[in-house]
């Protein structure tokens, strides 16, 4: 997913989708449905990416990004995505919170270690 590198900052308004979770000890076919997901979301026109980020006591954070509502809503409608979050409430999560947010402002910054620092946003 997100890796160690965030997702650019991109130009406003666009959406924020915040999934936390804690997950279940049993997590049979977890990483595969994670993968087609990712896949799957990807392939939305107007998707801009994620972030994600596990701590220690397993507490999950993933954080996707959407250029607008049509393209939120398109994930949030698509037949593989619902058969997942299904089996996920069924199987994998013992609780999850699910936020989404219009973003008004973005901001990035970046240190580059062989010239001037990047900055972006206000």
């Amino acid at each position: 997913m997100g890796g160690a590198v965030p997702v650019p900052a991109h130009e406003p308004p666009y959406y924020a989708v915040v999934f936390t979770s804690v997950r279940t000890a049993d997590q049979s076919g977890y990483g595969e449905t994670a993968d087609r997901m990712e896949e799957l979301v990807r392939g939305v026109p107007g998707f801009l990416g994620m972030d994600q980020a596990q701590t220690p006591g397993g507490l999950s954070i993933t954080v996707g990004y959407f250029r607008d509502a049509e393209a939120l809503a398109e994930w949030r409608t698509d037949v593989e995505h619902r058969a997942a979050q299904k089996r996920g409430r069924a199987e994998w999560y013992e609780r999850y919170t699910l936020h989404v947010a219009k973003v008004e402002r973005s901001q990035a910054f970046e240190r580059s270690h062989d010239g001037p620092v990047r900055e972006t946003g206000q």
